[in-house]
């Protein structure tokens, strides 16, 4: 059995190129790669060089689900066309997705966007911080400070006076002194 991709699914090994097994039954449709190595590298604004093996490292992948919706994939590549969005910046987990997309990009001649993952927020146990999880509402009153914290937390190093600015003038300083740098490489971050 293949390794599982980092979405925790099997790499499709190939099963319906020929055509559909069952064509009486609903079914998905699948971006065919070219045979052999699909190899697709770039370079993410905050991750660094990024490469992957498409082929094997996800094999033919979803783009319209057996129910008749189109999959993420080529969701977000036509959406982000047609909106004209030149940067994309998301969470880490995200990552791998992100050389299909390419593909798909390259396949519709479509323009490729700059990427940015930046680190995700875990909890203790390594998992995703969620909203259905412990998680808690922001306390409005408390943004400034909630702020400050996150930049320190993102690694961008604010001076401790900062803490007692309102929002506007943290969000001013954050965006006059961002430096990506310090997430190099940086796929998560723990609460």
């Amino acid at each position: 059995m293949l390794a599982p991709t980092a979405d925790g699914e099997p790499v499709y090994p190939g099963t319906c190129r020929a055509g559909a097994g069952r064509p009486d039954r609903p079914t998905s449709i699948r971006f065919r790669l070219a045979d052999g190595p699909s190899r697709v590298s770039f370079l993410d604004l905050v991750q660094g060089h990024f490469a992957q093996d498409v082929s094997t490292s996800v094999g033919d992948f979803v783009i319209r689900r057996k129910d008749g919706f189109f999959a993420y994939q080529l969701a977000v590549v036509v959406d982000d066309a047609s909106q004209g969005i030149s940067q994309v910046v998301r969470g880490s987990d995200l990552l791998d997705n992100t050389p299909r997309q390419i593909l798909l990009q390259r396949a519709l001649d479509l323009p490729q966007p700059d990427y940015a993952h930046l680190p995700l927020v875990t909890e203790p146990d390594g998992s995703k911080l969620a909203k259905q999880s412990r998680s808690v509402p922001i306390d409005p009153s408390r943004s400034g400070i909630l702020l400050f914290r996150t930049l320190r937390m993102l690694r961008q190093h604010p001076p401790d006076d900062l803490a007692n600015e309102d929002v506007r003038t943290q969000l001013r300083w954050a965006i006059g002194h961002w430096n990506p740098e310090r997430l190099r490489s940086v796929r998560s971050i723990g609460a």
